[in-house]
């Protein structure tokens, strides 16, 4: 395709069809265009009453583009709806090709862009992705570390889990948005190995936290269970690094968004046999591990984890602790994750529906379910 046609792609969002245009013309046929033309019409409404007449435009062809990839033009719309616009301005560094891809690039054009490799300092992982336990429509790179989803086109919802059982103790991991994050989900959580990871691959949903089994933290900000879903966190988006910690210990699921806490997911958990899942809707999205560690429920952590509460605003609360190197070292090998996690305790903006980045329950609710359990012992 020449860089004319390749320019002229535009993204619209179909219910029901995951894809995009290209030159024009659909990459999946629409399933009528009865339909196709209500939903159009219904979208140049929608978009001519909140966007009103600047960045809107239309094809010779008819169809809809913004030329832009930015949000403030939806700054009115809940952060909740699934768009086909990918999510911007929500990544974990500055680099440009994360935070500010031009509306005009097509989802395979951002793909080509050199990946950022900002806040991948980890060599050791736990876990991987299972070769074993995927879906149809993935595919595995970097060592297993990478997945790939719906490398052509989608049809349906895939899914993954990491190739080891998340064990009594403490597990934390983080998944970095490497592509472009839109459509009708693209979701982080956990779930037993009764999910049915295949089960969605012809319907387009949000598969993690359908039901009882699993939970899921949806892009849009939605957190799933049981077929319900709350508004937890903002959104996220191409970037942005999703932290889960895992305490099977006292029962906990907590979430990260960029290395700063979202807030507790779950409670009660303990005695469950879990896995760290993904799942995705979007055609040629990708997630990374870019750490996943694990470590028992020692007195040695339970002091580590207070520390880090005492001293939230170091990067690194070994760099301000009068410690010999040699301890320093051992403690940043064994439980250095602990020691660099954002328990923020800042109140959140009472002006947001959708949950705060520094949820105050982050630090509240894990130290109170510290103390009730020390308690017991």
């Amino acid at each position: 395709m020449s860089a004319r046609g390749r320019c002229r792609e535009r993204i619209v969002y179909v219910p029901g069809e995951e894809t995009y245009l290209r030159g024009g013309s659909m990459a999946r046929r629409p399933r009528s265009s009865r339909a196709w033309r209500f939903v159009l019409s219904g979208v140049r409404r929608e978009a001519d009453g909140r966007a009103g007449p600047r960045g809107w435009g239309y094809d010779s062809d008819g169809q809809q583009h913004s030329d832009s990839d930015s949000e403030p033009e939806f700054s009115s719309l809940s952060p909740s709806i699934p768009s086909a616009i990918p999510v911007t301005g929500e990544s974990y560094c500055n680099c440009e090709n994360q935070s500010e891809a031009p509306y005009c690039s097509s989802l395979h054009a951002l793909h080509r862009v050199r990946d950022c490799r900002c806040g991948e300092e980890d060599e050791y992982f736990d876990w991987v992705w299972d070769e074993l336990n995927k879906s149809t429509a993935t595919l595995l790179t970097c060592d297993n570390r990478k997945v790939n989803f719906h490398m052509e086109y989608s049809c349906g919802t895939a899914a993954i889990r990491g190739n080891k059982e998340l064990a009594e103790g403490q597990h934390f991991w983080e998944i970095k948005m490497t592509s472009p994050v839109y459509g009708t989900d693209m979701m982080v959580g956990i779930g037993t190995s009764d999910v049915n990871l295949d089960k969605y691959r012809h319907t387009f949903c949000s598969l993690l936290g359908k039901d009882e089994d699993s939970w899921g933290l949806s892009y849009t900000g939605l957190l799933h269970h049981k077929g319900d879903k709350t508004n937890f966190s903002s959104r996220f988006g191409q970037g942005s690094i999703i932290g889960v910690h895992l305490d099977t210990w006292h029962g906990t699921l907590t979430f990260f968004k960029n290395r700063k806490c979202i807030g507790v997911a779950a409670t009660k958990l303990q005695n469950k046999k879990f896995y760290p899942m993904v799942c995705s809707t979007a055609a040629k999205s990708s997630m990374k591990v870019i750490r996943s560690c694990a470590s028992r429920t020692s007195l040695q952590y339970l002091c580590c984890f207070r520390l880090r509460q005492l001293l939230p605003d170091y990067v690194d609360t070994l760099e301000v602790l009068p410690l010999p190197p040699g301890l320093k070292q051992v403690l940043h090998n064994k439980l250095g994750w602990v020691l660099s996690m954002n328990y923020s305790t800042s109140k959140p903006s009472s002006s947001s529906s959708s949950g705060s980045d520094s949820d105050s329950s982050c630090g509240s609710d894990a130290e109170a379910c510290q103390r009730k359990r020390c308690r017991r012992t």
